[in-house]
């Protein structure tokens, strides 16, 4: 209730005024109310399903097409160039860097930390489950960052891991779709890709044109990121992990 009557320029009395004004007892039932209707008021996966229902093909992929380009230019915005190499500075200067996505972020976090990790040292290596994702971010402190990424409906483990992160002292990095959103909240850099498509889940292009272009500008950055990823790419051959 203070954070939002200093946000808007008011004391909490007009907050609380304005509440039972709109037919509330008080702040906290108008809290709620406001809560409920933003769990019950996002895109479900399922109306997005049923809007692609009885449309042809063609059309479909004309648009996800036409969606794709549009979420790509997202990524690469003046503001966002900023964002992406201030990021990759600050995970360059990190003592270890912590990924976190779950769900559909999944394989974008994975893909991150994979490919960083042919080049640095310093970032550890990918939670398995959600107890493993607290366990690893109860490590963090300063001089680490957490990178998190989610998107609406936000993951409650990724969301706890950024909290937990901001409540230790470590830097933190988020990939998310609201400036406003829960990731966004203390967040040092944040990026925004676009989501838009007519597709079921909202078009991941973006984020993870995002993730390509965090590892390819820390590896501009650095001086040792040659060596390492040569030294990577020969041990797998010497492995036989390539034909």
């Amino acid at each position: 209730m203070r954070s939002l009557a200093e946000r808007s320029g008011a004391n909490a009395n007009t907050v609380v005024r304005l509440s039972q004004a709109l037919g509330f007892a008080g702040y906290e039932a108008c809290r709620n109310a406001f809560q409920d209707a933003l769990r019950q008021g996002g895109e479900f996966y399922g109306k997005r399903a049923e809007e692609l229902s009885g449309r042809d093909s063609a059309s479909v992929l004309d648009a996800i097409r036409e969606a794709g380009h549009r979420n790509l230019e997202s990524a690469f915005t003046p503001e966002s160039r900023v964002a992406i190499d201030t990021a990759a500075r600050i995970m360059l200067e990190a003592r270890q860097v912590y990924v976190v996505g779950v769900r559909s972020c999944y394989a974008i976090a994975d893909y991150l930390g994979y490919t960083a990790r042919m080049a640095f040292d310093n970032f550890a290596p990918r939670a398995g489950t959600p107890g493993d994702i607290r366990d690893r971010i109860a490590l963090a402190g300063p001089g680490d960052v957490v990178l998190s990424i989610s998107f609406r409906h936000y993951s409650v483990e990724t969301i706890a891991a950024h909290d937990l992160a901001l409540r230790q002292g470590a830097r933190t990095v988020a990939i998310t779709d609201d400036p406003r959103g829960p990731l966004a909240r203390g967040a040092e850099v944040v990026m925004l890709p676009e989501m838009h498509g007519p597709q079921p889940l909202p078009s991941m292009i973006g984020a993870f044109a995002l993730a390509e272009a965090l590892v390819a500008s820390m590896v501009v950055q650095s001086d040792r990121a040659l060596g390492n990823i040569t030294r990577f790419e020969q041990r797998l051959h010497e492995a036989g992990a390539y034909l």
